[in-house]
């Protein structure tokens, strides 16, 4: 796959030869504009167009660089099919004394991967999906599926004892419609993919081969220190949350219960420039509830930073790793990254620092999902055989190391480049992402 990616942003470079380095950072207040075009190709889904917009508002400035209220909106397109539309909202200072989030999205994914379950208990094998293997091609799209994905929710974090200690509640509405591949759309052969494997194998079953709704009610609590949100210096925030998804709740035959507990902390090593920040997560199915598979790779948090919370892998988890490869009941997973702001200047009347993150990311399934079927008395057909989806290994740990860029304008809105290379090749290759925000 080709693809070729234009970061407008990447503009603000320029203006280092015009801005003074030196010139005391400048109190923001009102609203502020944060855009950026989003321009991508991509010979699998096409040219991507679009734009992302933040809005701050920062009222009288004495809270800068906190703000008031923060409204996102984003609105990209594939020419085949791939879209996202989202809005996001952010205040402190809508409800009194409670942090308020609210996101609304609509995103279509006709390639989404799908590499089964379990993590190194499943085989990945790159040459089905290479057409210069002739040999063992079978189709670009093998491990993928189609998904479309309606999601609403509501969060909210309130104080609960002292100056750190909160409360988490919040509700979330999803709908996803998942099918195989369009493959006209690809000029793909008539193949069956992975995900068209297990459904005729009955690991996904005929009541959620088809995607359906799962709502959920969320409530935790949290610890939080840090001193900036969006790159903290120093701190900790740690959190434990328990999402349902009752059956009353319109949930049908998936009714689940999934416990997460994740752990952030930033440590100062040059005031104001240099930090080392970790992250390390578990979460876990409990009850006897079963978890539609289109549900599997959702990764609780107290609130969404970006478009998506899934994997492990990808993005938003394990860089580098090919996204969902790493996909269980349980699992934990662990990030790992050091901070350099090497410039800060002033353009166009806005705050801007560049900074870089090596990094390394890793995690582990630490409860597989139960199959509910023998595989060994499964039909691979003619040409096929158990190893080219099973193997005899044990489930251990999935590594990925990398580096990123991030260019922040008044110290919210965060443009971020981050390549990262998967260690071993049952994992992938390289991923590429361009997006917001730090990681954690």
């Amino acid at each position: 796959m080709k693809k070729i990616i234009l970061l407008p942003a990447i503009l603000f470079l320029i203006a280092i030869f015009g801005s003074n380095a030196q010139e005391k950072e400048k109190i923001k207040t009102g609203w502020n504009l944060g855009a950026l075009p989003t321009i991508a190709f991509d010979t699998d889904l096409g040219f991507q167009y679009g734009a992302l917009v933040n809005l701050y508002n920062y009222g009288d400035g004495s809270r800068y660089p906190r703000y008031n209220h923060s409204l996102y909106f984003e609105v990209s397109r594939f020419t085949k099919g791939s879209g996202i539309n989202r809005f996001f909202y952010d205040s402190d200072q809508l409800l009194t004394g409670i942090r308020t989030t609210f996101d609304l999205s609509y995103i279509t994914d006709p390639k989404m991967d799908f590499f089964g379950f379990n993590g190194y208990e499943t085989s990945f094998n790159a040459a089905f999906t290479d057409e210069d293997n002739t040999d063992d091609y079978i189709s670009r799209v093998f491990y993928a599926h189609d998904r479309k994905m309606f999601r609403t929710k509501v969060d909210l974090v309130g104080r609960l004892l002292g100056e750190n200690l909160d409360w988490i509640a919040g509700f979330a509405i999803y709908n996803f419609k998942t099918g195989a591949v369009d493959r006209e759309k690809f000029d793909m052969p008539e193949a069956e993919t992975l995900y068209e494997k297990y459904i005729n194998w009955g690991i996904i079953q005929d009541n959620e081969k088809d995607g359906g709704w799962v709502n959920y009610l969320k409530a935790g609590i949290a610890y939080d220190t840090r001193d900036n949100e969006p790159n903290p210096m120093k701190g900790l925030w740690t959190e434990a949350v328990i999402q349902t998804a009752p059956g009353f709740l319109g949930n049908g035959d998936f009714g689940h219960t999934k416990f997460a507990l994740t752990h952030r902390q930033y440590f100062t090593i040059i005031e104001k420039n240099l930090s080392f920040a970790y992250r390390l997560a578990y979460q876990q199915t409990i009850g006897s509830g079963r978890v539609p598979f289109y549900a599997q790779p959702l990764v609780i948090t107290s609130f969404l930073k970006g478009t998506t919370s899934q994997g492990l892998g990808g993005s938003k988890t394990l860089r580098g790793i090919s996204r969902n490869r790493v996909v269980g009941d349980g699992f934990f997973y662990g990030n790992a990254e050091l901070r350099w702001k090497f410039v800060r200047f002033i353009a166009l009347n806005q705050n801007i620092y560049l900074a870089i993150n090596p990094f390394w990311d890793f995690g582990v399934i630490t409860q597989p999902v139960d199959l509910n079927v023998d595989i060994n008395s499964l039909d691979w057909g003619s040409a096929f055989e158990k190893s080219d989806f099973f193997t005899e290994e044990k489930e251990k740990l999935h590594h990925s190391i990398g580096a990123g860029l991030k260019i922040a304008m008044n110290e919210n809105f965060v443009v971020s480049l981050d390549i990262g290379k998967a260690l071993n090749e049952q994992d992938g290759n390289m991923g590429v992402y361009i997006g917001l925000n730090f990681l954690y």
